[in-house]
């Protein structure tokens, strides 16, 4: 059994060590605030772009996952010394950097994303997450670190909440039978990453030497549009079928000078006004996990928000 360390203790990164540690495997997980331990699981509180003291944290890692984030709308001045501290982390120790990415750095696309399609984003944010692993990548190259990247969709499932797009603003509301407002068109079709499938992804390409030095794509079900997926959801929790309506370009606009979190939702917003589809065939081709059949995501989704909600009273 190896040593990890997990940056960040949000959905993914909660995920992935607590898979760690069901696999019997040591964790460390590094935050600004530190938790109270639980099992197999170490919580250590320090500002992870603090390189000196996260390479002392990271001593003796077989891996370092780089699950955190800065806030959303800081991400263009934080991503920087962030990632920098990470890769100073990976070369000074040997441990493996297993970063989680997203699809923004593509930008627009026609068609389904596979991981050649160049890094074309001209918005600050899909700039900023293209230029962390093109960072990451070089040091990989040039032999100083070994690194591999994950990108995956929008995240759902057992544990997300606010940030989800199928979360804290949908699933409570479809539980009581309410209208449920959608980012875009309800009805482009869409890939969703399954917070689980996430984090076995993540487990198994640290372990796999031929998948380092370039991006996967986490495993993903084929895609459903987000009516489809809360249809889904409604069906599952026994509830008659909501209301979806999109939320429009004028209203977004509006709703945005209040909301900080909808003001840099403008700059993705084109991922739910067109078809965004993940192909994930390569990484299917090469390794053994594999997304979790959608039927089961809804069923173990519903169920995870009835406890979270009833435990909440």
């Amino acid at each position: 059994m190896s040593f990890n360390v997990v940056i960040g203790f949000g959905p993914a990164g909660s995920a992935t060590a607590r898979l760690l540690a069901a696999q019997g495997h040591s964790v460390r997980v590094v935050t600004t605030s530190g938790r109270s331990p639980e099992p197999g699981i170490e919580h250590v509180a320090l500002d992870a772009t603090d390189s000196e003291r996260l390479t002392e944290a990271s001593r003796g890692a077989t891996a370092i996952y780089g699950c955190a984030a800065p806030p959303y709308h800081r991400w263009a001045g934080e991503w920087p010394p962030l990632a920098s501290s990470l890769c100073a982390a990976a070369e000074a120790t040997g441990a493996v950097l297993v970063m989680l990415g997203n699809l923004y750095g593509y930008g627009p696309v026609d068609g389904p994303m596979t991981e050649e399609l160049p890094l074309a984003a001209t918005g600050p944010k899909g700039k900023v997450r293209a230029a962390v692993w093109e960072q990451a990548r070089k040091l990989h190259e040039q032999g100083r670190i070994k690194t591999v990247e994950l990108r995956a969709s929008d995240f759902f499932g057992p544990g997300v909440t606010d940030g989800g797009h199928l979360a804290g603003r949908v699933v409570p509301r479809l539980l009581r039978g309410k209208p449920v407002t959608a980012l875009g068109d309800p009805d482009a079709p869409h890939s969703w990453s399954y917070l689980p499938d996430v984090a076995r992804a993540l487990v198994e390409v640290a372990g796999e030497e031929r998948a380092w030095g370039r991006a996967w794509h986490v495993p993903t079900r084929p895609a459903l549009s987000t009516r489809q997926m809360i249809d889904r959801l409604a069906a599952e929790a026994g509830t008659e079928p909501v209301t979806v309506r999109g939320l429009s370009p004028a209203v977004l606009g509006l709703a945005s000078l209040f909301s900080p979190l909808l003001r840099e939702l403008k700059e993705i917003r084109y991922q739910f006004d067109r078809s965004f589809v993940v192909d994930s065939s390569a990484y299917e081709a090469e390794f053994a996990a594999r997304a979790t059949p959608v039927d089961e995501q809804v069923e173990a989704t519903v169920d995870w928000w009835r406890e979270h909600l009833a435990a909440k009273g």
